[in-house]
């Protein structure tokens, strides 16, 4: 059974293999997180694509997670197509690493601190310059790659802290960065937790977004199965995707 989530004001979903999205544009988003922002109670945001609801259909932690964040953002053309056979079409795109670079953008203006927490060793350090750099007066306030044991989380909440930011980003990776959020959510502090997945190797210019025509015809997908031919267990969820929708929504 769903379970129903904390509803952002005036905001409607749509309910896709038992998990609600939001009916959601960017602009509206960043209006969602900044509210959570200035509220300084910690808020936990989703970028949801079709491959996190196949895992979620199989593990009930995951599922539960998703059902009751605060915000769930559409992140995939295969949520996209699946909003169209339910007769309810989602917007846009919320993408993680879109929302990502657009607050990082806003931080000089806003105040908004980000840290960066999450891949391999070096890349949300240079994420995190990058970010600096191209938007001068930007706030990313730390970064820690994702390497370390579970006897590191006290030290790591404890860098997390000492930093104060606002939104933190956290990619480990589905489900992992969601199941660490929901466990250290409280402990943390932070007013928006968001798992962002691969974000950090695009914002660290470790790999290139693809081209905004593959962005339109919701492409992405295979333009970063291109670059990094180890997505390829990601991309096998896809027609499982499709296949449990067309069960699941007759």
């Amino acid at each position: 059974m769903a379970i129903s989530p904390p509803q952002p004001a005036n905001l409607k979903t749509i309910t896709v293999l038992d998990v609600p999205i939001h009916q959601i544009d960017m602009a509206t988003a960043l209006a969602q997180i900044d509210g959570f922002i200035r509220s300084g109670q910690p808020h936990h945001v989703v970028t949801a694509d079709a491959s996190m609801l196949v895992i979620a259909h199989e593990d009930a932690e995951l599922k539960r997670i998703v059902q009751t964040a605060d915000l769930v953002t559409p992140d995939g053309a295969g949520l996209i197509w699946a909003s169209k056979r339910l007769k309810q079409p989602l917007n846009e795109r919320v993408s993680g690493v879109a929302l990502v670079e657009k607050l990082c953008s806003l931080s000089p203006a806003t105040g908004y601190r980000l840290f960066f927490l999450g891949a391999a060793p070096q890349v949300a350090e240079r994420a995190a310059e990058r970010m600096n750099s191209k938007y001068p007066g930007a706030l990313v306030v730390g970064a820690r790659d994702g390497f370390f044991q579970q006897e590191d989380v006290p030290a790591i909440i404890e860098r997390i802290k000492s930093a104060r930011p606002d939104v933190l980003c956290i990619a480990l990776g589905i489900p992992k960065q969601e199941k660490f959020i929901a466990q250290y959510k409280a402990a943390l502090g932070v007013p928006v937790l968001i798992g962002v997945g691969g974000t950090f190797d695009v914002l660290s210019g470790n790999l290139k977004r693809a081209p905004l025509w593959m962005q339109r015809l919701s492409l992405e997908w295979l333009w970063r199965l291109l670059q990094n031919p180890s997505k390829i267990s990601k991309v096998k969820l896809l027609p499982r995707f499709v296949q449990l929708v067309r069960q699941h929504h007759k």
